[in-house]
């Protein structure tokens, strides 16, 4: 046996394995591709690819958008799919212990199953580990009401690039010991350290929520809507979808989605009683709704989300797809989807927006043709454009996805020369060598 094989590393690499959901940027040559079963694994393989200066990428499902598992070259792969069981779920302390590869959807029917709720709803929910899912932070479509990944985290286990094993937080709600070091952890790509063990927050389950719909003559008035909701009530649900987007679902699925509307709102509150609803469905007549329907039959509300959830896909069909991630302050809503609208029709790009609108998040979803130059440059064009926006108006250039290796470059317009010398700072703490996912994130400098 060599040395590398002595860590349970195999040479070849499956071309699955090679990057994510991105494919804007070249992918690197691996070495290698190591599927550790448990912890002790993984510390030997961080121990040896320290000893031999070897990169090491973790991946999740790879069902990441921004790159963050794109392959680097010389580097080996490090799979979490076997380390994939659900070690705990205590009912009377209301959380469970999971390691990395257990499926987001795996946990919520665990969880159901007991009376008990999962909250955070990535839309790949039903293929993304809790891993990736920590890695990047993910939300969702229940996020406006119920918050994001990191909200839910309590604890962690992660193995340092030194083999050592960090542990991080615990089984309390409330937890003020020190730093706060899981929640540094939260979203770090994988740039620091392998989370080996994840402690993560249950809740009781909601009632059936009530479901809205909204169809408006513009996306700017469908953004006042929102605001005017979001001020008045706290909704469990709060999308948006244009009419681009509108359009190619219905091309797609045949809903019976009227195509002459600018965008369509779809809302939920779970709230005993209707007068969310009804606070909702008035909202959205005084900001101009054309059409207003609400329900609270499970079934039909499950029907009328159906149309954001297949929005990717139905793009898909269209041409390449480039999801861009922004999100801004709630009272910019409108003049952001006004900006969406100029920036593509002077880029003659397609350009489907869709939002988690409840909280300021915003995925242009950006359409072209991967084999015109003309079409690519014009894509990255707008991708740029719509970050360099979002901080004009008080935003962020990722609300969920991450800055993998597709937004390192526009990171410091965001934070400032001081913060990222802190970023840089905190990443040569944690991983000296710079093995852990290099070039995800920050640049080396």
């Amino acid at each position: 046996m060599n040395d590398q094989e002595s860590v349970g590393i195999n040479p070849e690499v499956p071309e699955g394995y090679l990057c994510g959901c991105e494919t804007w940027e070249l992918v690197g040559e691996p070495r290698g591709l190591a599927r550790p079963k448990n912890t002790e694994e993984l510390q030997a393989l961080a121990r040896w690819a320290t000893r031999h200066g070897v990169p090491l990428v973790p991946r999740g499902a790879g069902t990441g958008v921004v790159g963050g598992v794109n392959a680097v070259d010389g580097c080996v792969i490090v799979s979490f799919e076997r380390m994939n069981s659900i070690l705990e779920l205590n009912e009377a302390g209301l959380y469970a212990v999971v390691e990395p590869g257990v499926l987001n959807v795996e946990l919520k029917n665990a969880a159901r199953e007991r009376g008990l709720w999962y909250s955070p709803d990535p839309a790949s929910y039903e293929i993304s580990t809790l891993g990736g899912n920590v890695a990047t932070n993910a939300g969702g479509l229940c996020c406006v009401k119920y918050g994001v990944t990191g909200d839910y985290v309590l604890g962690l286990e992660a193995v340092l690039a030194s083999g050592e094993l960090l542990k991080t937080g615990g089984f309390c709600r409330k937890n003020k010991a020190g730093y706060d070091l899981s929640h540094l952890l939260v979203g770090s790509e994988g740039t620091l350290a392998m989370v080996s063990k994840i402690v993560l927050r249950l809740r009781r389950l909601p009632p059936t929520p009530g479901t809205l719909v909204a169809l408006f003559g513009s996306l700017e008035a469908a953004g006042t809507a929102v605001t005017a909701i979001v001020r008045n009530v706290e909704p469990s649900l709060l999308e948006i979808m244009d009419r681009t987007a509108l359009a190619a679902v219905e091309d797609y699925a045949h809903l019976g989605i009227e195509h002459d509307a600018a965008a369509m709102l779809l809302a939920q509150s779970d709230a005993s009683g209707s007068s969310e609803l009804e606070l909702m469905q008035r909202a959205c007549e005084a900001a101009g709704a054309q059409l207003v329907y609400a329900t609270t039959e499970r079934e039909e509300g499950e029907l009328l989300l159906r149309a954001r959830r297949l929005a990717y896909p139905a793009l898909e069909r269209l041409g390449q797809v480039l999801i861009d991630d922004i999100s801004v302050p709630l009272p910019r809503l409108p003049e952001m989807f006004r900006r969406i609208e100029q920036v593509a029709a002077r880029q003659e790009v397609m350009v489907a927006t869709v939002a988690h609108a409840g909280d300021g998040n915003i995925h242009p979803l950006i359409v072209f043709d991967a084999k015109d130059e003309a079409s690519t440059a014009r894509a990255r064009a707008v991708f740029a454009e719509l970050m360099a926006i979002a901080l004009e108006l008080g935003g962020t250039i990722t609300g969920e996805h991450g800055i993998g290796v597709l937004k390192p470059e526009f990171l410091e317009g965001q934070l400032g020369a001081v913060s990222l010398a802190v970023h840089q700072g905190i990443k040569q703490v944690f991983d000296p060598d710079g093995i852990l996912n290099p070039g995800k994130m920050l640049r080396r400098r």
